[in-house]
């Protein structure tokens, strides 16, 4: 509702993607942070395409030595069927991107006051938001880690002291004080004070490795979006050295038109694993290290015609918080397939890679449409499917998102509901196949919205992340 506020006050697409992204640092504090980072793809009403880069970098610039063991603490999180270490604490937190990216992004692009971005958000922070059934899941899954200190514990509690559960409110007061503080214009970069100076008494005080430097030298990148042209359409996707958007782009031009004979999905699976493989090699070899976890997205079109696809995420939290802000800090260094050197291996200043791929698609009938995904590893294959069903398919976009997913795991494809035996028995004479009983969030979740030709709006949020679509009337 926040980025329904904003464009009601006026907004555009950006302001009303900035805006609810605020407000999801709230409701949806186990994907997105001001102490995180992202990606937000735009199209301009006269066709200009830009991505901003606002991901994480490696921290350590200008100090002496880097204490490496101290916290840094190993979290063992339980999922079904399997159970995965994550490490967490201070000395896991990257040089964090986000607040810099909407600050950027709105002096460049937003035509509202920085006060009326975030009016909704504070509203949220200081009321209290509603947690969703998906996000108690996944608040249960990550407890141990937001249980690692008092303040990242506090966002998650209630008023009555217990853990959130799904229908439960939570509130962040300080997080309302610190988005006022934005709104007042005292906060304009992350080298503002009120920013800076608790982040680098944390990391004083707790061996982190952020530096005043690392600060200083971060630098919101504005790229160039990655464009394939297919059927008679435009796909922009996010550049690099994110490699999500390259994993789409090369599995795009791997496949030849896609229509429905059974064995077609096969091909899919088969260039997803191969471009993957290719996109991975070329990074290891350049030194890119690629971060996949922990996404929430948002998508939004205004009446002028601009899109703004902006993806954030923030791993899976590191249990820390900017002490007085309620900003949770990213763990994108706890994680060891980022770490092939060992941990804290990474050279300072480096952009990391990620998975994150906001997209936007002009089709050849006049229509844009903006979608992402969260889903870490899945979003490759989550925003590929819906594209080949939009353009090669001709589907809709509730038709494209709503369908059966499949995805190339380590060692089975895992699928959803809802394919017919002769795919799967198509599937099989690749891998093994995994057969979820009901469709999950851990597919993905492509939130998206089609502007038609006709200046007609159709938007949809994935069901299986709980996502909301509002199509709002223009003023008369």
């Amino acid at each position: 509702m926040a980025a329904i506020s904003v464009l009601h006050k006026g907004g555009n697409a950006v302001d009303a993607a900035i805006g609810g992204t605020f407000a999801a640092n709230i409701s949806e504090v186990a994907f997105t942070s001001l102490g995180g980072g992202g990606f937000l793809n735009i199209r301009e009403p006269d066709g200009t395409g830009r991505v901003l880069d606002f991901f994480v970098n490696s921290p350590g610039l200008g100090s002496v030595e880097q204490v490496k063991a101290a916290d840094f603490t190993p979290v063992v999180v339980t999922f079904p069927g399997a159970e995965q270490e994550f490490h967490v604490g201070p000395g896991s937190v990257a040089v964090p991107g986000t607040l810099a990216g909407f600050l950027t992004a709105h002096a460049r692009f937003g035509r509202v006051p920085l006060k009326s971005v975030v009016a909704p958000a504070i509203a949220a922070a200081l009321r209290g938001a509603e947690v969703e059934p998906v996000q108690a899941e996944v608040l249960a899954l990550i407890r141990d880690i937001l249980k690692l200190t008092s303040d990242s514990q506090a966002l998650i509690r209630t008023d009555l002291g217990h853990y959130a559960e799904a229908g439960d409110t939570v509130a962040n007061s300080d997080l309302a004080r610190f988005l006022q503080r934005i709104g007042d214009g005292e906060v304009d970069s992350i080298k503002s004070s009120a920013y800076a100076d608790p982040l680098l008494d944390l990391m004083a005080q707790t061996a982190g490795h952020i530096t005043r430097e690392d600060l200083n030298a971060y630098e919101v990148m504005e790229r160039t979006p990655l464009v394939v042209m297919r059927n008679g359409a435009e796909i922009n996707l996010n550049a690099r050295p994110a490699f999500g958007g390259a994993i789409i782009a090369d599995a795009l031009e791997r496949l030849a038109p896609v229509e429905q004979p059974p064995e077609i999905w096969k091909n899919v699976i088969d260039a997803l694993a191969r471009s993957t493989a290719a996109i991975r090699a070329a990074d290891l070899r350049d030194g890119i290290p690629h971060v996949s976890r922990g996404t929430t997205h948002i998508s939004v079109v205004d009446s002028d015609g601009m899109v703004a696809s902006l993806t954030t995420s923030n791993g899976s939290g590191s249990g820390t918080v900017i002490p007085g802000t309620g900003i949770l800090l990213n763990n994108m260094l706890g994680e060891e397939d980022l770490n092939p050197g060992g941990f804290h291996s990474l050279p300072p200043g480096l952009r990391l890679g990620s998975m994150m791929a906001p997209t936007i698609l002009c089709q050849g009938d006049g229509s844009i449409t903006g979608l992402g995904s969260g889903g870490s590893e899945r979003i490759r294959s989550a925003l590929l499917l819906t594209l080949l069903r939009i353009v090669d398919l001709g589907m809709d976009i509730t038709e494209a998102i709503t369908g059966p997913r499949l995805h190339p795991g380590p060692s089975a494809i895992e699928i959803e509901p809802g394919w017919n035996e002769e795919v799967i028995d198509q599937l099989q004479t690749v891998a093994p196949v995994n057969l979820w009983p009901t469709s999950n969030l851990f597919f993905g979740g492509v939130h998206a919205v089609t502007r038609h030709a006709d200046g007609s709006v159709t938007a949809v949020g994935d069901h299986r992340r709980d996502g909301a679509a509002v199509v709002v009337p223009p003023a008369p």
